[in-house]
C-alpha cells in the first residue's frame, strides 16, 4: 500500500509575504506601544510615564462618548446591511446574462475609492444643490445634514448602506450558489414552502459565507474614517466623530501623542475582542 508524503515547500513561496506583512505590522506596533508608556515635550527626549495615558483615556467622557457613537452606528448597518444583502441575493436570478449584469452592478460601488464615496455624497445630500437634499426638502421635510445631527446620522448610514451593502450580497449569493440542486427537489417533493426552504436550507448554507460577512462588515464599520470624515467632518459638533475620526483629531490634531498611541491600543482590543465575541457565537454550534 503506497503512503502519501507531504511536501511543505509550498510554505517557501508564502514566507516572504508573511514576513513582509509581520514586518509591516510589528514596526507601527511597536512605535504606538513606546509612545503610549511615555511623554515626549520634542528633541526625541521621552519620560516614562507607564499606564497614566490607558487610565486617562479610560476615564474620559470624550472616549466614552466617541465609543458609543461608534457601536451604535456598528449595530444600525448590520441590522441593515445583512437582511438587505440577503433580500437581494435571494432575488438575484440564478442563470442568463442577468446573473452577469447584477453581479457587475453590485461589484460597481466596492470599487470606488472611500474619499470618491464621501465626495459624492457631501455633493448629492448638499440640501441647496444635492439631488437627494433638494428631493427631501421638496417633501416638505426639513433636511440639511450640515446643521442637524438627526440628519447627518441618516445620510452617514445611508451612504454606507450604499456602498457596502454590495459586499453581503456577493458574499451570500455565493453561499446560495453552493447549494446543490438535490435540496431544493427534495424540499419541493416535501411540499416545503419558500420560507422553510429559506430556515432550513439556505440560511444554514450560508452561515459561514454570512459569519464573514458581518465580520467583515463589522471590522470595517467600526474602523470607519474617510467616508464620514469627508462627509461631514465628524459634525455637526461631534455628531458623527467615531473612534477612528476622534483618534486622528487626537493624534494629528491636537498632538497629544502619548494617549492617541493609548487609545489606538484601546481600539485595537476593543475591536478584536469584539469580533472574536461575534465569531464564537455564531460559530458554537459549528462542531455539533
Amino acid at each position: 500500500m503506497a503512503t502519501k508524503t507531504q511536501n511543505s515547500r509550498a510554505w517557501l513561496f508564502v514566507l516572504p509575504v508573511v514576513v513582509l506583512v509581520a514586518f509591516n505590522a510589528l514596526i507601527p506596533l511597536m512605535t504606538v506601544v513606546n509612545y503610549s508608556v511615555q511623554e515626549t515635550f520634542g528633541d526625541n527626549v521621552f519620560f516614562w510615564e507607564g499606564v497614566k495615558w490607558f487610565e486617562q483615556v479610560l476615564h474620559s467622557e470624550r472616549f466614552h462618548a466617541s465609543l458609543l457613537r461608534q457601536l451604535m452606528f456598528t449595530s444600525i448597518i448590520l441590522m441593515i446591511e445583512v437582511p438587505l444583502g440577503v433580500a437581494i441575493a435571494l432575488s438575484m436570478p440564478k442563470k442568463g446574462i442577468g446573473v452577469s449584469v447584477c453581479l457587475v452592478l453590485m461589484a460597481l460601488p466596492l470599487l470606488i475609492p472611500w474619499n470618491v464615496v464621501g465626495a459624492m455624497w457631501n455633493i448629492f445630500a448638499l440640501p441647496d444643490i444635492g439631488l437627494l437634499g433638494r428631493m427631501i426638502n421638496g417633501l416638505g421635510i426639513d433636511y440639511n445634514f450640515t446643521q442637524q445631527p438627526g440628519a447627518a446620522w441618516f445620510t452617514t448610514i445611508l451612504m454606507d448602506v450604499w456602498h457596502w451593502t454590495s459586499l453581503v450580497v456577493l458574499l451570500a449569493y455565493a453561499g446560495l450558489r453552493s447549494i446543490p440542486d438535490a435540496y431544493y427537489q427534495a424540499a419541493k417533493i416535501d411540499g416545503a414552502t419558500p420560507w422553510a426552504v429559506f430556515r432550513f436550507i439556505q440560511l444554514p448554507k450560508m452561515k459561514r459565507v454570512l459569519t464573514i460577512a458581518i465580520l467583515l462588515r463589522f471590522m470595517d464599520s467600526f474602523m470607519i474614517y474617510t467616508e464620514p470624515f469627508v462627509l461631514t467632518g465628524g459634525g455637526p459638533g461631534n455628531t458623527t466623530t467615531f473612534l477612528s475620526i476622534d483618534l486622528v483629531k487626537i493624534a494629528l490634531g491636537q498632538f497629544d501623542l502619548g494617549p492617541a498611541a493609548a487609545m489606538s491600543l484601546i481600539y485595537f482590543l476593543i475591536v478584536l475582542l469584539l469580533c472574536w465575541v461575534f465569531y464564537t457565537l455564531m460559530m458554537r454550534h459549528e462542531a455539533q
